[in-house]
């Protein structure tokens, strides 16, 4: 087992070590093969290690060595191999080893691809710590890890100015988040003395009631960093501005998922504040359903998919907010597969059209695109719920747990889902279905089919989007994806039993919703490529949220700026400085004065000095 975790994490960053040193003696098929085996290997360490455990089933530390130790703080460079952090690798390294394979051939002839699968197997790496660690310290260097590698490839192209601005926003609005992870584990080492994982767990019982809600609420903002929640959700979808494998990493495999993990993976300390539960629920169903709303009107391909990211990990961190976690994660697995697929099949159309983004400027593109299509076609039905579909067995997983919690929050979800289903079949009809609009795009071109190297990955994750939901169906095997995390987790709330009826009656009315969604969509799309009155402004601008950032925080704080620059640093530093040396110049010129240069104004002074010293001895003598 040791061996096995040891690999998992050490071939992604040997990968990125092997470019590093020897990336310009080798050739881009060989850069990209070996990033792309590198990573594949760490999936076949990851298979190695589950079987391992599974014979087992006990959770195991591998100890690498000690890191530092500090007053009572010792952090070792350490792993926890456990159910969830397995779960996590398979998934992680397994669709990583096939955007890594698509890469190849997406990115073949970029002026820097080498650096391009440089940066992806450093960021596969820092993922991987992130999930294996077995202490905060070691999560937060993953953590902080993914933040950098998604800045470099976020504005990997950052001679654009668009890409470039993306990836400071990005970079800058994690780190707000970073200050919730590090506010967390400030308050668990003041409280409890320790950073690692089973120690925390094992001596929650000093922990108050307030300050466990405070260290929950410090999580949700860690996680509504990383993960793109309200209020920090708006860096995600300007993320596009990097290559669209970038997307699919990001969106399927790395990063977006870190926040919801966290939460999962500190579940015993949420077990302890309902309240702050309570708060996670809610961020988690406002964000899927007013990014939801915003992906009804987005133009742009790759921004209807990276809202819908944003909308499903909404999903996740509401169930998680309820207690599922195993809900969350199996919609975090069954996200992995079609999220990773649509986003590889948005990239094999963009391909086609020669970097086209605008869905007005597609259309009828199935017949041309015989193996993007059909792959495409699975992703969509997969994320609109339709059985049996692995979205349809993960989302329902979801409102069936949200049924039994909360009435209001099954009923915002489920209309979330009905938005999901529409908006995705929007995006469905105006890019394969309809009149063909991309004459301009193509110059009298056809658009043509990637090579296999790209529609392979395609092929494999769109099995996996339609037989994924066999991971948690009891009635296929015993030991469900549910009761294989279950020993990770916290306290789970208690609820009421429900029968086999409501839980058929509850799938069938999440049949229903998307079929509502789908029917929708396609009846108001089939015919057109553009709709004022189905894409208001207010939705496409993303409900003017950064602009209503720019006036509450930006233009204030730059304000600000303006008048510490001008009066506060002019006026009263600089001013007060040269208040001084004016002084000093005035009195300097005043005491130059006594300075005659005669010898008799000097002896008179002495005599002066002199009689007066002798006089004030006198007096005090007397």
């Amino acid at each position: 087992m040791a061996h096995a975790a040891f690999l998992i994490a050490l071939l992604p960053l040997l990968g990125a070590v092997l470019i590093l040193l020897n990336g310009r003696t080798m050739s881009d098929k060989a850069t990209g093969t070996l990033a792309t085996a590198a990573v594949t290997g760490s999936f076949a360490a990851t298979v190695w290690a589950f079987v391992l455990y599974l014979n087992h089933e006990v959770t195991s530390t591998v100890h690498l060595f000690t890191w530092f130790s500090v007053g009572g703080l010792n952090v070792p460079a350490a792993f926890q191999v456990d159910a969830l952090s397995l779960t996590m690798c398979l998934f992680i390294t397994g669709i990583s080893a096939l955007i890594h394979l698509y890469s190849m051939g997406y990115m073949a002839g970029d002026t820097d691809y080498r650096k391009f699968f440089l940066y992806l197997n450093l960021f596969v790496f820092s993922m991987l710590l992130l999930v294996l660690a077995n202490n905060l310290v070691v999560t937060f260097v993953g953590w902080e890890g993914v933040g950098v590698c998604s800045y470099w490839l976020v504005s990997y192209y950052f001679d654009r100015e668009s890409a470039a601005s993306a990836g400071k926003k990005a970079f800058l609005y994690n780190r707000v988040g970073d200050l919730g992870l590090l506010a967390a584990m400030f308050l668990l080492y003041t409280h409890l003395h320790t950073l690692t994982y089973t120690t925390i767990f094992a001596s929650l019982s000093q922990l108050s009631g307030t300050t466990a809600t405070l260290i929950v609420l410090s999580l949700l903002l860690a996680a509504a960093g990383k993960s793109a929640q309200i209020p920090l959700f708006n860096w995600l979808p300007d993320a596009m501005e990097g290559p669209t494998p970038v997307s699919a990493l990001i969106h399927a495999a790395t990063m977006v998922t870190a926040g919801v993990f966290l939460l999962v993976r500190m579940s015993p300390v949420l077990a302890l504040s309902s309240d702050g539960r309570s708060v996670i629920a809610i961020v988690g169903a406002l964000t899927a359903f007013v990014t939801a709303t915003i992906a009804t009107s987005q133009k742009d391909i790759k921004k209807v998919l990276a809202f819908s990211t944003v909308s499903q990990i909404g999903y996740m961190v509401l169930a998680v907010g309820v207690g599922a976690y195993g809900a969350a994660i199996f919609l975090m697995v069954a996200h992995a597969f079609f999220k990773a697929l649509l986003f590889l099949g948005s990239g094999s159309v963009i391909h086609a059209l020669n970097g086209e983004q605008d869905l007005r400027k597609m259309g009828g593109l199935r017949k041309y695109l015989p193996l993007t299509f059909p792959t495409f076609l699975i992703g969509w039905l997969a994320i609109s719920g339709v059985p049996p579909f692995a979205g349809f067995w993960a989302k329902g997983a979801i409102l069936t747990s949200l049924y039994a919690h909360n009435k209001v929050l099954y009923a915002l979800a489920l209309l979330t889902a009905v938005l999901t289903a529409y908006y995705m079949t929007r995006l469905f009809v105006l890019t394969f279905r309809g009149e063909e609009r991309f004459a301009d795009v193509m110059d009298g071109a056809a658009p043509h089919e990637s090579p296999l190297v790209m529609t392979a990955p395609l092929v494999i994750l769109g099995v996996l989007a339609a037989v994924g939901g066999a991971l948690d169906l009891p009635w296929l095997h015993a030991h469900t994806l549910e009761t294989f995390l279950a020993p990770t987790f916290g306290a789970v709330p208690a609820v009421a039993a429900q029968s086999s009826g409501l839980q058929i009656t509850l799938a069938g009315v999440d049949v229903i919703a998307a079929l509502i969604g789908l029917g929708a969509g396609v009846v108001l799309w089939r015919q057109r490529s553009s709709a004022p009155s189905l894409e208001p402004s207010f939705l496409e601008n993303v409900w003017y949220w950064d602009e209503g950032y720019d006036r509450v925080i930006g233009r204030p704080l730059t304000g600000l700026a303006a008048i510490s620059g001008s009066v506060v640093e002019e006026t009263i530093i600089d001013g007060g400085v040269r208040g001084v040396v004016t002084g000093v110049q005035r009195l300097s010129r005043e005491v130059r004065k006594v300075q005659t240069g005669f010898v008799r104004h000097y002896a008179l002074a002495m005599v002066l000095g002199l009689a007066f010293i002798v006089l004030y001895l006198v007096a005090r003598v007397g």
